[in-house]
């Protein structure tokens, strides 16, 4: 006979940017919900200037009399895909950064008593969206998604939507002027017309309470006028089933024990859960594990884990284009499995959604990192707004993705106080908003003399991972061998060496292999064996992270024969070959 848990009702209040800006965030796990999508061909308009404001681009224009004209128009002009980058679909917008704008028509006959919603997947890195001529919102940051409703703006027939999407660099941007990454620009995730019931279920958090292995503590929001409702989580495979009601808020709290298969990168187990409101119903694939300190080792499920992991930016090497699509996901992962990973970096942004949830079923544990790099505006108080808002779209889209066990805030950035207090706040976010996972930030910020590494960096106090950025063989030369190194830590934590590396263009063959300069690959080889080396050598280790899985494109790397705008520190070219570096790290991996 089914067991069936009845619980009472609970007042749930929600904290953080739940409590301060209810409604802010796009709807939970938009791929189980009712939706129509609007990817493929939308019509452009490239605007370097700016011009398509004052013009006023999204009106449609209508000829009136014989002496009217238009100096704009999307008929005729690029047709652009959806998802995609700019870039890499038009040669002459290979390196552009400024404005294109996109339209596209759809058809829809409203239904009375349906919501409907405008949900885009990313846009990079602004957008502002119009609907049938009227501005409708505006979204700053180039990889978390968002949503507008239209139910009182979409009317029967042909709608109209068009977006401008301008991806030009800024010194108050999150990231900023200066990245080692292409700008790709453009609506480069999913676009969906999303249809609720008037009530829906919004957003929920099924996954363990902390440090416990068996019990579930997290809570469900409707979004809608009739918020009191009772609601049904069920497990199906697990033979559970439990009822919960909503304040009228639109709050429920959700607590409940189950013998749960525990995920693992071995296992990676996921359950069907069912969640039923009285207006609407959503299904979601949820893993259950725990992820915990213990002095100097990380614990999954109890047991201290060694992170064989990866950095992996969100690039298709063979089209030189944003990965944007499952099949782009799998070709990056296939590469991380077969090296053995247990874990990926998501390097240095939000991953799309299906790159989660595709690590999360083939075992991997994830890294997911927002864009606080090096040169941010730290002093500017927008700036740090946006980028706790960015870390807030980053929680909020794949809190139910156990594979993700590390939020990190920030990547080399450089010391100040004001850089401290904002990346303590931002630990403190993830907390409040997620208090089973780990926290943590990649640090450039140590000293490598006489054979000695010295982690000085006071913020490495307020993390849970003490996570090191470290390029000895590359950036610095090795000062002595590599199995003497001594380390000094101002706080004990477990260690997780982040990147490390060098770059090698494959097939080089182009002077004296014991010189850095000619970027061959048995240079590199002997980086990754001295870092091999060293790592056996290193106390509080529980990880390490190659940088990275494979060559992408910078327009940072100005070298004309080695680089050619690429940056080569993959363990795999950018045609798909593995370099030297990669059986080093194979073998390591393999053994660990």
């Amino acid at each position: 006979m089914k067991q069936i848990v009845i619980f009472a009702l609970i007042i749930f209040v929600a904290t953080g940017i739940y409590a301060e800006n209810p409604g802010s965030f796009a709807m939970q796990n938009i791929y189980s919900r009712n939706t129509t999508s609007l990817n493929g061909s939308w019509q452009s308009i490239i605007d370097p200037t700016n011009n398509g404001e004052w013009r006023q681009v999204w009106k449609e224009p209508v000829i009136e009399n014989n002496h009217q004209f238009f100096e704009y128009s999307f008929d005729g002009g690029p047709t652009l895909n959806v998802p995609g980058d700019f870039n890499s679909q038009l040669p002459e917008l290979k390196f552009y950064e400024s404005t294109i704008w996109y339209r596209r028509h759809f058809n829809l006959e409203p239904e009375t008593g349906k919501r409907y919603f405008l949900h885009f997947g990313a846009v990079n890195y602004k957008a502002k969206v119009y609907l049938n001529e009227e501005e409708i919102g505006t979204h700053e940051g180039g990889f978390t998604p968002f949503q507008f409703e239209i139910s009182n703006k979409v009317k029967p027939g042909q709608n109209t939507i068009v977006v401008w999407v301008n991806n030009r660099r800024s010194k108050d941007g999150v990231p900023a002027e200066g990245y080692d990454w292409l700008n790709y620009g453009g609506i480069t995730r999913d676009v969906h017309l999303v249809t609720t019931n008037q009530t829906y279920i919004d957003d929920y958090f099924i996954q363990l309470k902390k440090g416990s292995k068996n019990e579930v503590d997290g809570w469900i929001k409707l979004n809608g006028q009739q918020k009191s409702q009772t609601i049904k989580i069920s497990i199906p495979e697990l033979n559970r089933e439990l009822s919960v009601r909503t304040n009228p808020d639109g709050h429920a709290k959700v607590n409940f024990a189950a013998d749960f298969d525990l995920w693992t990168p071995e296992n990676p187990k996921l359950y069907e859960v069912i969640i039923e409101a009285e207006s609407d119903k959503i299904t979601d694939r949820i893993g259950f594990r725990s992820i915990e300190v213990d002095g100097t080792q990380v614990l999954l499920n109890g047991e201290a884990i060694f992170m064989k992991a990866i950095n992996i930016h969100e690039e298709n090497p063979f089209t030189e284009a944003r990965a944007a699509s499952v099949a782009d996901n799998k070709i990056l992962l296939d590469w991380a499995k077969e090296l053995g990973c247990n874990m990926v970096r998501l390097s240095h942004y939000p991953h799309n959604e299906m790159m989660v949830r595709m690590a999360e079923e083939m075992g991997l544990m994830v890294w997911s990192e927002i864009p606080v790099y090096q040169h941010i505006n730290f002093e500017n108080p927008q700036t740090v707004e946006l980028m706790n808002h960015m870390l807030r779209e980053m929680i909020h889209r794949d809190k139910n993705r156990c594979a993700v066990v590390i939020w990190s805030v920030s990547n080399e950035t450089y010391s100040s106080p004001a850089r401290d207090k904002a990346n303590i706040g931002m630990a403190n976010i993830c907390r409040e908003m997620d208090p089973a996972r780990l926290v943590s930030k990649a640090f450039s910020n140590q000293s490598y003399r006489n054979n000695t590494f010295d982690v000085w960096d006071t913020l490495t106090c307020h993390f849970d991972v003490l996570s090191i950025n470290e390029y000895i063989g590359w950036y610095i030369p090795w000062q002595g061998e590599p199995s003497d190194i001594k380390w000094n830590f101002v706080c004990e934590k477990p260690l997780f060496i982040s990147e490390f590396g060098g770059e090698s263009h494959y097939g080089s063959n182009h002077g004296p292999k014991h010189m850095a300069a000619y970027w061959s690959d048995e240079y590199l080889e002997n980086i990754y064996k001295n870092q091999v080396k060293m790592f056996d050598a290193t106390p509080n280790l529980v990880g390490v992270c190659p940088w990275l899985l494979v060559d992408y494109r910078s327009t940072s790397r100005l070298h004309p024969v080695y680089q050619s705008g690429w940056n080569r520190k993959g363990l795999i070219s950018d045609k798909g070959m593995k370099k030297k570096a990669w059986h080093i790290m194979h073998d390591y991996f393999m053994r660990k």
